[in-house]
Order: C-alpha cells, then sequence, then structure tokens
C-alpha cells in the first residue's frame, strides 16, 4: 500500500495546512472531470483516501503509529461502517446540491422601560437597536461591485465531492461536503471589503415600536423580521421586546385595576365633601359622603388600565385613611371635648384584634 505522505508528495511532519495545499493541488490536476485518463482516476482515488487519513488528527495518529488509518478494518476503527451506512440509507451517493450562503439572522431580546401612565392607552417608541444590518456596499451579496461568485473549479459548484473508500464490501462510493469550497459550490475570489465576504455589518438602526395598551412587566412583544439580518442577505430574524413597568410613587396596579390612597381629614370625613384627584388620565371627581370611614374604598368606573385582550378598562379604586390632627390649641381642644360630652363617647374596651389600615385596604382592594 503506497504511503499517504509519499501520495500527496509531503514530508511526515508537514502541517495540516501544508497537507490541504497539497491535495488541492493534486485535486485540480487528477479530478475525473479535468484529466479523463484511467491513472489519474487511479492516483485521484490515492490522493483523495491520504487526504481523507492525514486530515484527521486521530486517523493521522494511528497511521503514523502503524495503523492502517482508514484504510481497512482493525478492531478500534469503525469509520469505513459510518461511510457505508450513508451510502446505503442517503448519506453518500448523489450529492444533495450545494448548500445556500444565505441564512436566517439571530434573534434579538431588548427591554423596554414604559411608565404606568403609558400603559393605560399604550404607547410609541423609537427604540435604538445595535444590530447586524445588509452591507450597503454588496447588498448581501458578499462579493466586492461588479464581481460575483465563480463555480468551485473542484466540485464543480455541487458543493459536495465523491470519494472511494475501502471497506469490507470492498470499494464504496461515497459523497461529501467539497473541502475547497465548503460545500457552497462556489468561491468568492474578491471579497467585499466593508463586510470582508459576510453580506452584512454591526450598525446601530432606529426600530418603530408600538406598545400596546394593558403591558405588565415580563410581557414579551414579538416583532418579526425585525431582528439580525442574516449572512449573505439572508432573512432577518425577529425582535423580542421583553416590558418592565416603572414605579409610580402613587398608583399601583392590580389586574386592569389602578389602586390609590386619599388622606382625608377628620373633619371632611365627619361632615362630608367633594374632592378633585389629578389622575394619570386627568382629573376624577370623587363625593366623599359625610361619615366616611378609614378602609371604604371608592371605586371610579372605567378609569384603570385598557385591557390588553378584549375591550374597556379597569376601575380606578380609591382608598380612604382618615387623618387625625396631633397636635390641637386650646380653642380646639375646647370643641373637640364639647363633641364627645354631646356625642357621650363610649369608654374604651377590648375587643377583637383588627388588622392594620393598610390590611384591610389590600382586603377591600382585592376582594
Amino acid at each position: 500500500m503506497a504511503d499517504h505522505y509519499e501520495v500527496l508528495g509531503v514530508a511526515r511532519d508537514a502541517s495540516s495546512d501544508e497537507i490541504k495545499k497539497a491535495y488541492r493541488r493534486l485535486a485540480r490536476e487528477l479530478h475525473p472531470d479535468v484529466n479523463p485518463g484511467a491513472d489519474a482516476s487511479e492516483r485521484f482515488k490515492l490522493v483523495t483516501h491520504a487526504y481523507d487519513v492525514l486530515s484527521d488528527p486521530k486517523q493521522r495518529q494511528q497511521y503514523d503509529l502503524g495503523g492502517q488509518g482508514g484504510g481497512g478494518f482493525d478492531g478500534g476503527n469503525f469509520g469505513n461502517f459510518g461511510d457505508i451506512f450513508e451510502t446505503f440509507f442517503g448519506g453518500g451517493g448523489a450529492s444533495r446540491g450545494p448548500r445556500s450562503r444565505r441564512e436566517r439572522g439571530q434573534d434579538a431580546l431588548i427591554r423596554v422601560e414604559v411608565d404606568l401612565d403609558e400603559v393605560i392607552f399604550g404607547t410609541h417608541r423609537d427604540i435604538e437597536v445595535d444590530t447586524a444590518v445588509v452591507c450597503e456596499t454588496c447588498h448581501g451579496s458578499c462579493c466586492q461591485p461588479g464581481t460575483a461568485p465563480v463555480t468551485c473549479d473542484i466540485c464543480h459548484g455541487t458543493g459536495s465531492v465523491q470519494r472511494a473508500v475501502r471497506s469490507l464490501l470492498g470499494n464504496v462510493m461515497t459523497s461529501s461536503p467539497c473541502g475547497s469550497c465548503r460545500g457552497y459550490g462556489t468561491i468568492i475570489a474578491t471579497p467585499c471589503v466593508t463586510c470582508q465576504g459576510q453580506g452584512r455589518v454591526r450598525a446601530r438602526r432606529s426600530v418603530p415600536v408600538d406598545i400596546p395598551a394593558g403591558v405588565d412587566t415580563g410581557l414579551r412583544l414579538q416583532m418579526p423580521g425585525s431582528g439580525e439580518a442574516g449572512p449573505a442577505g439572508g432573512p432577518n430574524g425577529d425582535l423580542y421586546l421583553e416590558i418592565k413597568v416603572r414605579h409610580h410613587d402613587v398608583f399601583s396596579r392590580n389586574g386592569d385595576d389602578l389602586l390609590c390612597t386619599l388622606e382625608v381629614h377628620m373633619a371632611d370625613a365627619i361632615l362630608g365633601r367633594d374632592v378633585t384627584l389629578n389622575a394619570l388620565d386627568g382629573d376624577v371627581h370623587l363625593e366623599l359622603r359625610p361619615g366616611t370611614q378609614s378602609s371604604e374604598v371608592l371605586t371610579v368606573k372605567d378609569r384603570g388600565i385598557t385591557k390588553l385582550r378584549g375591550n374597556g378598562r379597569g376601575d380606578l379604586k380609591v382608598g380612604i385613611q382618615v387623618v387625625t390632627p396631633t397636635r390641637l390649641d386650646h380653642k380646639e381642644r375646647e370643641l373637640i371635648q364639647q363633641f364627645a360630652a354631646r356625642h357621650k363617647t363610649p369608654e374604651p374596651a377590648l375587643g377583637q384584634f383588627q388588622q392594620g389600615l393598610f390590611s384591610k385596604l389590600r382586603d377591600r382592594f382585592l376582594g
């Protein structure tokens, strides 16, 4: 059996690049489509088999230690069985054609913060995205303007090469991706200098986004085709927006309802009055009935969050907190004493433990 290094015309300590260059030179010279002679065909098979062995680090090491390196059967090498199975079960034989350089771009995820008042009716944003875009110089062709990919002179545009592999069943023809063009069938001889032959470049672009009403923290919005541009002008991936609603100092949210607390002076709670609140979407008018108690909840219909799915809005719920004065002058104290005397305030007495104001408000808000 011929020595693989002699077949390729390289030294035994040749590097992988030297082995690859030798194989490509001999393959161009001996390929059956270029040199139809019988001797050339046999040499081409030897060159291809030698390259298969020496280009694989494990097979080369085995070959250097005295093994056959993929040239026959031994107890530790079952590589040829893979080729046999590929041949009989669709992996070998007829070529499936060259693979496309155009690939779909990757998806992208961006986190977007919105204010609570923007959630009520939705909002529009122009979001700056640092991503891959189609190269404006070559328009995704990967080639320098005025040039085009050339057909690979090894596989002649098929993207694969057939080679004979020795097996228990004799010589078996297998098909594998062309090592010269990497299975594309073409070679870019003059790559675009702007994108280095990738067909895309990194750039910052603005993406207009309509954020619908009713979104909440953690919700993801999908924007098809707004992600990264694919290699060689391939289709864009998708852009996902993850929403975060900023904290508001006054209003909070429970589903589609807005919640807040209104502090009321003791006199207003006793006598009642009309109150105007500055809500997130305009003024809200409330009527405090005489004798209003702490932890009461006043509901204003349809002044909450617009529903994300469906029609209408939630409600605005206002919890009442009656504020008791802590400092009284002499005259005020006399008036309060007179009031207490006329109403005969009962003596304080023990009773069942009552939860705090905010706990009661929470229960009433959510109840």
